[in-house]
């Protein structure tokens, strides 16, 4: 394992970022029975190599969910900037979607981790800033949606929430499909958007 503060090296990155890749897939196809040798072979990497990074297969899943948050969480920063030219309102829906899309895997990955051993509540405390992150960035997008005119006034962070959840949670358990996904979300966005 590296040493605490100790940069990696460039090829060590590479490595870490194909073997978090590999779990990621493994996880989704085999749930919680994905075994550390398959994901080296995915990987392409020894098993040496991911233990050398991540000493249990527990550390390696919850890399693998922080991973996922901090790249929602960067997707947010670059709409916040308007990297691309994303007008407000679209920002806002477009992160919406992303984490309504992005739920199934987070929810398999806690998954896994609760079947490993790790407690629910411990995989939720070490990923406690990163949502706080997701959350903050969520409501800065709503406000701007709202004051471009393209989210009502009248709606509050309570409500973003409650249909964010009631979206993630119907995903999860009806196993959306794009399709299904971006016709239920677009009945959502209607509710947000001002009436003529």
């Amino acid at each position: 394992m590296p040493e605490p503060g100790r940069p990696l090296r460039a090829d060590a990155r590479r490595n870490r970022a194909r073997v978090l890749e590999a779990a990621r897939t493994v996880l989704a196809r085999d749930g919680s029975s994905a075994s550390l040798r398959e994901i080296a072979r995915e990987a392409g990497v020894g098993l040496a190599t991911i233990y050398r990074q991540f000493p249990t297969k527990e550390d390696l899943f919850a890399a693998v969910v922080r991973d996922r948050i901090g790249a929602l969480a960067d997707e947010a920063a670059a709409l916040i900037a308007g990297s691309g030219g994303t007008a407000p309102g679209a920002a806002f829906f477009t992160f919406f979607t992303l984490i309504v899309e992005d739920s199934t895997h987070k929810k398999m990955l806690v998954d896994a981790l609760t079947d490993a051993g790790v407690a629910e509540a411990d995989v939720k405390a070490g990923m406690a800033d990163l949502a706080a992150e997701i959350k903050d960035s969520l409501a800065t997008l709503l406000a701007g949606a709202q004051r471009s005119g393209d989210v009502r006034a009248d709606v509050g962070m309570p409500e973003v929430l409650a249909l964010l959840g009631a979206a993630c949670l119907a995903a999860e358990r009806g196993r959306w499909d794009a399709g299904t996904r971006d016709r239920a979300l677009a009945v959502v966005f209607d509710g947000f958007r001002p009436r003529n």
